[in-house]
């Protein structure tokens, strides 16, 4: 009975080190893509 006890601890801290994983990766491109467009954006006003 421990075991299960055990595995299901490390199962709820993998659920959740995973989703914050997610949420970085998510967070991240969405970062990178804000950056990219106002990097885009401010050649594009350079040019004209």
């Amino acid at each position: 009975m421990a075991f299960l006890g055990w595995f299901v601890h490390y199962v709820l801290i993998f659920l959740v080190m995973t989703a914050f994983a997610v949420f970085g990766f998510f967070a991240g491109k969405k970062s990178a893509d804000r950056k990219a467009a106002k990097t885009a954006d401010s050649d594009n006003t350079a040019k004209n």
